[in-house]
């Protein structure tokens, strides 16, 4: 293990942001990063779990306790069982799944971070979720202070959740465990419309696993969602609100706002989410409200490429980012009366 002090932590984010860590450690096996763990508890000091660092937004005053980096390594595929170390990276693994010829995962190409934090968030994109493919999830329970393995269903994944993140003080992810498929080198069904249209197929249909993957990079190039030093709108978390679910009676008084502000004729965006439940777009609610791609007037603005990311411009600080994301989610509880919840985990600040 590795061991810091007074150790800068914006380096560690893709926001790039955020004060120094009291104590940093780097551990390479499982049984460092319980070893980490267990002693953080037993003494009271607060911990910090670190894996790509592209889901966190840290306060300039950065971390007083220790900050555990889990460098973890680990891709073990058998059949169609595949197994990850959580500081595997994603991308990394994607890609060794494409290459082996399995599907599953491939329209989850080019989403920075680690394995591990993959079954917290319920990452998904393009039509695919981990969830469909997770069997298990093992980690150390610190409640417990043993090693658990929870299947499927006891990991109760939802859009963008899961038991993990509705507890984030019990578990610490150690290993993911997911079943893929084998479709002779094809991918799974295209679930999401604007895939389907990139590739020149109907939603349904599958294409080579290679294609699938090399087009879901290109959408996310697009969009300044895969990682560039060089390009200022990919210094971000990505989609730094989720898409609201709104029940019924919410959903009605979301379409008057809209036809009272936008007119009668525009439709906002409308998805199935379970009975009684209606999924809309973050990012058109943002566009609507009046912010647009490339909005703000300091540091901190949203992307030049999505409205969706909330973006550090090379010298913002964390405190920049949060008043623009308040900005935001005031401008579009004005206008349409839902309050946007952000994505990434905040680390001693809050909106």
């Amino acid at each position: 293990m590795q061991e810091l002090h007074d150790a800068p932590l914006a380096p560690l984010t893709t926001f790039r942001l955020g004060g120094p860590a009291t104590r940093l450690i780097t551990a390479t096996t499982d049984d460092e990063v319980i070893a980490v763990v267990r002693a953080a508890d037993d003494s009271g000091t607060p911990l910090l779990i670190i894996g790509g660092g592209s889901n966190l937004v840290i306060g300039d005053k950065g971390f007083d306790g220790t900050a555990l980096l889990v460098a973890t390594r680990g891709f073990t595929l058998d059949g169609t069982r595949l197994e990850l170390a959580a500081g595997e990276v994603w991308t990394d693994a994607v890609a060794r799944t494409v290459e082996a010829g399995l599907a599953g995962v491939e329209c989850l190409a080019g989403i920075p971070g680690s394995a591990g934090a993959t079954p917290i968030q319920n990452v998904g994109a393009y039509g695919q979720e981990v969830s469909s493919v997770i069997t298990e999830v093992v980690a150390y329970d610190r409640r417990a202070r043993e090693t658990v393995t929870l299947s499927n269903t006891e990991c109760a994944f939802s859009y963008r959740h899961s038991r993990f993140k509705s507890d984030p003080e019990r578990y610490v992810v150690l290993r993911v465990r997911c079943e893929l498929e084998d479709a002779g080198g094809l991918s799974g069904p295209l679930k999401y419309a604007e895939t389907a249209r990139a590739l020149g197929v109907a939603p349904g249909e599958r294409v080579p696993l290679a294609t699938a993957r090399e087009t879901v990079l290109g959408l996310r190039s697009g969009k300044g969602m895969i990682l560039d030093p060089e390009d200022h709108d990919t210094w971000s978390a990505g989609s730094f609100f989720t898409n609201p679910i709104l029940d019924d009676e919410t959903f009605a008084a979301f379409r008057t706002r809209v036809r009272e502000r936008l007119g009668d004729e525009v439709v906002a965006p409308a998805y199935p989410a379970g009975e009684g439940h209606t999924k809309t777009s973050a990012a058109w609610l943002i566009d609507k409200a009046g912010f647009g791609k490339g909005y703000g007037r300091g540091p901190a603005r949203i992307s030049t490429k999505h409205t969706l990311a909330l973006t550090n411009r090379g010298d913002a600080t964390t405190e920049d980012l949060l008043a623009l994301a308040r900005e935001v989610v005031a401008g579009v509880r004005d206008a349409f009366g839902i309050t946007l919840v952000n994505e990434p985990v905040t680390v001693g600040v809050s909106l």
